[in-house]
């Protein structure tokens, strides 16, 4: 919950408004009370869109769906205005936490609390498709637990079935990993894909992973139309009714009624099992409520997840100890506008805090959707006279063994807000809020978590670690809140799947682009020996592919395996003198085994080129290969700005500030955050900086420090041309030599 501000109304319809829940880019969530004292989730259309009348018929619909859904488990409207200037609808309000909140910080559910989450929420469709409606983003973030069973919430883009496509043909609608497959195929959707996206759902609870892979977009897609699902670890009596309900034929699912009995009730075999859907006839298609009658779940007691009342305490204290509404100007407008001072301005706020049971604008709903701006956490209104401020998160190990980096870039970003605040153009001001995630992949979900869960931040820095986690992804796609990696060599995320990832340097797979345009312009060679370290078989494949598949013109290429183990450096040495090759590549990235190759060919006198990529240099190989490490070549995803012309002033201002010269990763640390700002300054004229800031980033060409940063808006990755560096060791110590293309 944030605080109301002077711009937001302080009485929308009968209720007077506590706080701010959220909002995306249509509108703004309010936390309310009624005038009998009951609370509410208000949410408000900004009157710019509610204008479209378009957009005013699709939440027309969208109230009118939500108010005819009526059960336990399915968060009850109270009230709608869709008429008025700026519509507004309310709910009831809840004040737990999401499924995805809960397995994302505890990991998977006991089996018990599974059952008893999916009978509910499949109780909960049944009075959706009842309704003859289609839900269509059944998925953890619209699950909100409560202390007596979940709530089904959002029907923003919820349609009669049948109904014709409210979005472009061939859209596809919802949320990838837990879409059917004829929803991924932008089909027309039906009650068996709602079941489909319940079993998804029943499967990530169970396991704490979705069912067809993290990671969202096309491979998530793919991998729900192509292939089966993951459910290993799914206890062994539920395992057939979740395969069931991911049957890729729709056809062959439960209904809603079906898998509701099969996990309410205690199947013969011994207590515990479900039910196969299988042993019930007529699966196929809607409930009908007189064979089935909506009757309480027996046997399933919910038992709340380990934690879970009390997180449900600490914010329903919150909520009681929130002040009483403001008095009420003495006149209003409409939506309880104060009119003596001129229409209010609403700012937006982000989407997804704890308790809000609507989104705005259903912008969940879509693949493409994005996240509602974010105001300044502590920044000035519009109007006051002062420019904005806007957070910029840092993501980073301030604390574990990747500290070095982790410091490096928050001196950086610091330096970059300083300088951008110092600007007397700035049109806003910059903050900087660094969040230090320790090197732990559980800390780092954490981390995100509350980065993201301030309205203020805009966009993140981050992380710093040389693995980019695809659940890391994941988190920051959920949440709809841009990351920009900068020192990441690797993911584990599929290419292009991340729609709010930007990632500002060339990976580790393609640094042998570099040492390829070495031994063709600066050093050409004629006959090239491939080494591929057997130890280190990632690194391995890739820089041999790329050799092979790029072999320097007039060049012979020549292979010689590096096995694993203590006595293989040797006959490589030899390989290599005998063979008459005049440059050695080394595709492996351990920089111990490096130093050994680089003695064993001194020892046998070889004075050719020596390449290998960035992951090789490292203090082991300086001090294993000692004087046998100079004139080795090695291709960098880094600059040192000490040696570039164009970051001098950065330099000087990193020592006078720190003491230091700036280390590995604070240039490019300091060119994310003018990237970001740069974003930011296209889109605050339309008034959704966070939400458009995505976009804007992979289309934006920032001059920085480092290097030009422009990118490939399929990958969302950097161009590689002015992205990789080359560093010859000289008297023990690398040398910068400058982007490959120059050298």
């Amino acid at each position: 919950m944030r605080p109301l501000t002077s711009q937001d109304p302080r009485a929308v319809g009968p209720y007077r408004t506590l706080a701010r829940l959220g909002a995306g880019g249509m509108g703004v969530v309010y936390l309310a009370r009624s005038a009998g004292g009951a609370l509410a989730a208000v949410k408000v259309i900004r009157a710019e869109h509610a204008d479209d009348p378009g957009f005013r018929a699709r939440f027309r619909r969208e109230a009118e769906a939500a108010a005819r859904i009526t059960g336990p488990w399915v968060v009850p409207v109270l009230g709608a205005d869709t008429g008025g200037r700026e519509p507004w609808l309310a709910t009831a309000f809840v004040a737990g936490p999401s499924l995805a909140e809960v397995v994302g910080a505890g990991g998977a559910l006991p089996t018990a609390t599974v059952r008893a989450l999916g009978s509910r929420l499949a109780e909960a469709l049944m009075a959706v498709h009842e309704a003859g409606l289609v839900h269509r983003d059944v998925k953890p973030g619209n699950v909100l637990l409560a202390l007596d069973g979940p709530r089904l919430i959002d029907f923003g883009i919820a349609r009669h079935e049948g109904a014709t496509a409210l979005t472009t043909t061939g859209a596809v609608i919802g949320t990838p990993g837990y879409l059917a497959p004829e929803q991924a195929s932008a089909g027309l959707p039906g009650p068996p894909g709602d079941v489909f996206s319940l079993g998804c759902v029943l499967g990530y609870a169970a396991t704490g992973r979705p069912p067809f892979g993290a990671g969202g977009g096309a491979g998530a897609l793919y991998r729900t139309i192509h292939e089966e699902p993951d459910l290993a670890g799914v206890e062994s009596g539920l395992l057939p009714l979740i395969t069931a309900c991911l049957a890729k034929d729709p056809a062959a699912r439960p209904a809603a009624s079906r898998v509701r009995d099969a996990l309410a009730a205690e199947a013969p075999g011994g207590p515990g099992r479900v039910r196969d859907p299988r042993e019930y006839p007529g699966r196929r298609g809607a409930p009908d409520p007189r064979e089935h009658p909506r009757t309480p779940p027996a046997p399933d007691l919910w038992q709340p997840p380990a934690g879970l009342p009390a997180l449900i305490a600490e914010r329903s204290a919150a909520v009681l100890a929130l002040p009483d509404p403001e008095p009420l100007p003495a006149t209003l407008g409409p939506a309880g506008e104060g009119t003596a001072s001129g229409p209010a301005r609403r700012r937006l706020l982000t989407a997804g805090a704890a308790g809000a049971v609507l989104l705005a604008g259903g912008s969940t709903a879509t693949w493409i959707a994005l996240r509602g701006r974010g105001e300044g956490a502590g920044g000035p209104s519009a109007g006051s006279g002062e420019p904005l401020t806007y957070t910029i998160g840092l993501h980073a190990d301030l604390g574990g063994p990747g500290r070095a980096t982790g410091l490096a870039h928050r001196r950086g970003a610091q330096l970059a807000v300083t300088d951008h605040n110092a600007r007397p153009d700035a049109a806003f001001r910059l903050a900087l809020r660094a969040e230090d995630d320790a090197g732990d992949p559980a800390k780092a979900l954490r981390t995100a978590a509350r980065l993201a869960a301030d309205p203020g931040v805009i966009a993140v820095v981050g992380p710093t670690g040389r693995l980019l986690r695809e659940d890391l992804v994941q988190r920051y796609e959920t949440e709809r809140l841009a990351i920009v990696v900068v020192a990441a060599g690797s993911t584990t995320a599929e290419s292009g799947t991340g729609l709010h990832l930007c990632v500002t340097r060339p990976f580790d797979d393609v640094l042998a682009t570099g040492l390829i345009g070495y031994l063709t312009r600066t050093r050409p060679a004629t006959r090239i020996l491939l080494v591929e370290d057997a130890a280190d078989p990632v690194s391995a494949k890739e820089t041999g592919g790329a050799f092979r598949d790029a072999v320097p013109a007039g060049a012979t290429l020549l292979e010689h395996p590096l096995v694993r183990g203590n006595a293989g450096f040797g006959a490589v040495a030899r390989k290599a003198v005998t063979s008459g090759a005049d440059a050695v590549v080394l595709g492996g990235g351990e920089a111990s085994r490096a130093a050994r190759l680089a003695a064993a060919l001194a020892g046998e006198g070889f004075t050719g080129s020596r390449v290998a990529a960035g992951p090789a240099l490292g203090p082991a190989f300086l001090a294993g290969a000692g004087a046998a490490a100079d004139g080795w070549v090695f291709a960098e995803a880094y600059a040192d700005p000490t040696a570039l012309p164009s970051a001098r002033t950065f330099t000087s201002a990193h020592r006078e500030r720190f003491g230091v010269p700036p280390d590995t990763w604070a240039a490019e640390a300091y060119d994310a955050v003018g990237l970001i700002a740069r974003a930011a300054g296209t889109t605050s004229a339309s008034g959704e900086v966070r939400s458009g800031i995505a976009r804007r980033l992979v289309r934006s060409e920032h001059r920085g420090i480092v290097r030009t940063l422009a990118f490939d808006a399929s990958t969302r990755r950097v161009r590689i041309p002015d992205g990789i560096f080359l560093y010859r060791i000289e008297k023990g110590r690398p040398r910068f030599l400058g982007p490959f293309g120059d050298v």
